[in-house]
């Protein structure tokens, strides 16, 4: 918003701030309970800032939902239907995402049960530190706001009845020039506006909604489909970058030595005396026989 006393961006910058505070006490306590650290970890912070920042979204639109529900509610009570609004979605996401993680730990890959560990209990952290860390800072937002405070500085500010006189950069950047909308309810956003009027009728017409039972049950043949055709198995290749060289050399392997089989080692796991004549002559005899 183009208002020194409206804008939210530190209101944004604590939503990616409690992202990153979850990443982090999952990391510490995963690493605290000896989960070994694998390079595909690194990749889980992105994972729980997309859906950190989901969250925040949903938690800020509800919170002006019931603003502009009840003016003049204090704020208790508008905290509390900020989170009968939000807390359900918010939680059914949490919890489909946790169960997905959670169910890939049952892999035998000790790399990818690491990776879902360490995202899983992430994602739990996230849901914690939305539900606490920035439902207090929407609170405390919400104070500056009614404080007429800046939102950078946090130092009141005062209303110029000289606006015309300023550029409109001064109006917005130094001067309260809307803080008297501050207690006012805000126009409703045009998409809660499109989904309400248009796509929400559209969607409940018993043409569409026979139509949308229609293609998700095609869609739920084709996966069942998918998966019955599944296969177990990894192609090598796809696990080295386009450009490495372990892909010719696959290709070759595959081409000129596939036709003599999987090559077979013998592991020794008893202390052997390679000094002794005899032992080496045992152990090459024992070569020769599997051959």
């Amino acid at each position: 918003r183009l208002s020194c006393i409206r804008n939210n961006i530190w209101l944004a910058c604590c939503g990616v701030v409690s992202a990153g505070l979850a990443v982090l006490s999952s990391f510490g306590l995963m690493l605290f309970c000896g989960v070994p650290f694998v390079v595909t970890v690194a990749n889980a912070p992105f994972l729980i800032l997309g859906v950190g920042v989901d969250d925040m979204f949903i938690m800020i639109a509800s919170w002006e939902q019931s603003s502009r529900k009840k003016e003049k509610s204090n704020v208790k009570s508008q905290l509390a239907e900020t989170y009968s609004e939000a807390a359900l979605s918010v939680t059914i996401t949490t919890l489909t995402d946790v169960l997905a993680f959670f169910i890939g730990t049952w892999t035998a890959f000790p790399s990818v049960r690491s990776f879902c560990l360490y995202t899983g209990i992430a994602f739990v952290f996230c849901y914690v530190y939305t539900m606490t860390f920035f439902g207090a800072i929407l609170v405390l937002n919400h104070k500056r706001e009614q404080g007429n405070r800046h939102w950078l500085t946090c130092m009141r500010v005062g209303v110029d009845r000289d606006e015309a006189e300023n550029s409109c950069l001064y109006n917005a950047c130094c001067i309260g020039s809307c803080s008297g909308q501050s207690s006012e309810p805000e126009s409703e956003h045009p998409m809660s506006i499109f989904f309400k009027k248009y796509y929400g009728p559209f969607v409940t017409n018993k043409w569409i909604k026979l139509l949308v039972v229609l293609l998700y049950g095609a869609y739920l043949g084709g996966s069942v489909y998918g998966c019955i055709q599944m296969r177990e198995g990894i192609d090598l290749r796809n696990l080295a970058s386009d450009d490495s060289y372990v892909i010719p050399y696959y290709d070759d392997d595959e081409k000129y030595f596939s036709t003599y089989g999987p090559r077979v080692m013998v592991v020794i796991t008893e202390s052997v005396d390679y000094w002794n004549e005899t032992v080496r002559g045992d152990i090459e005899s024992c070569v020769q026989n599997l051959e």
